[in-house]
């Protein structure tokens, strides 16, 4: 028996062993590529730095400058929430409209899935830079299209006005079917003996629609939701290729702030600072969310 107990105690060490020899890879990056850089992050908002000089401590100085002496900061934090309104509601809202005209069996339905997804995986900047195009005041063709009925167009991204709904209008069309592809694979995951029996029971499309989909889509509703104050709280390759956060910071988004202080500036404890404020707004969000899901959030129970 102690020979036995030896054998597999031997055995169990091989295998930790080889196990940990397959996992370090994963584990070394992990550690060098994101806790590392997370922590010296941290650090780093605690100090004056310009990557020049060696960084010198100056404590919560960057944090308190932030909510006290920086004009633009509360600025960046309005046109971020304006953003993360403007685009995660009504992209749900049109998501799921399109998914539900895209689930029925019409002709060509593969052709307007695949039409609707392309955004979703043409490079960022490009999409960007053709908005800009199609917005441009004297040659786009927005505001041709405009003329020829004779409005005349406002100079979209020129414009203090104008500049955060152009820029909202592209960030949904560029996300849009990602929404679709998603509400799709809920609706095809709601049985049809739901809609039978409301159908038997009475029901017409809008109150099966109220009644059962909405509901049973609720699940998806809420992951897109999360994900999508997530990202929007991060965006910055829309402003920064379509505007720059201008004109006059109308669509300076904190993301792109934080750039601007940190690799323009060269303020980069400030712009630590600004990441982990960021952060602390992503979190508190997220948990609202999942606290307000109890209310409206409904998962359906295995029979």
């Amino acid at each position: 028996m102690s020979v036995q107990h030896a054998g597999l105690s031997r055995l169990r060490r091989t295998e930790a062993w080889t196990a940990w020899v397959f996992v370090a890879p994963v584990v070394l990056g992990i550690g060098i590529f994101q806790l590392y850089p997370t922590l010296f992050s941290l650090y780093v908002s605690l100090t004056d730095w310009n990557l020049l000089t060696p960084p010198r401590w100056v404590g919560l100085s960057n944090y308190v400058d932030l909510f006290t002496v920086d004009r633009f900061f509360y600025q960046t934090l309005i046109n971020t929430a304006t953003y993360a309104l403007g685009t995660v509601l009504p992209g749900l809202a049109l998501g799921m409209f399109f998914a539900v005209l895209l689930n029925r069996n019409i002709r060509g339905q593969q052709i307007y899935r695949a039409i609707y997804f392309v955004p979703v995986v043409a490079p960022a900047v490009a999409l960007a830079i053709l908005w800009a195009w199609l917005y441009d005041p004297n040659f786009g063709l927005i505001n041709s299209v405009l003329r020829i009925v004779g409005i005349h167009g406002p100079p979209w991204l020129g414009s203090t006005h104008w500049a955060m709904p152009a820029v909202i209008i592209e960030a949904i069309w560029a996300g849009l079917g990602f929404n679709i592809v998603i509400f799709l694979a809920g609706l095809q995951g709601i049985s049809r003996e739901y809609y039978e029996a409301a159908a038997i029971d009475g029901a017409n499309a809008a109150q099966q629609f109220g009644s059962i989909t909405l509901p049973l889509l609720s699940p998806v509703t809420f992951f897109l939701l999360v994900t999508g104050v997530i990202g929007a709280w991060q965006d910055f390759t829309i402003t920064y290729v379509m505007t720059g956060g201008g004109p006059a910071g109308a669509t300076q988004l904190i993301v792109l702030y934080l750039y601007t202080q940190a690799f323009r500036n060269q303020h980069m404890g400030v712009a630590s600072a600004l990441a982990y404020t960021v952060f602390v707004v992503i979190v508190a969000l997220t948990v609202l969310n999942f606290a307000l899901s109890r209310k409206w959030v409904f998962y359906e129970e295995a029979v």
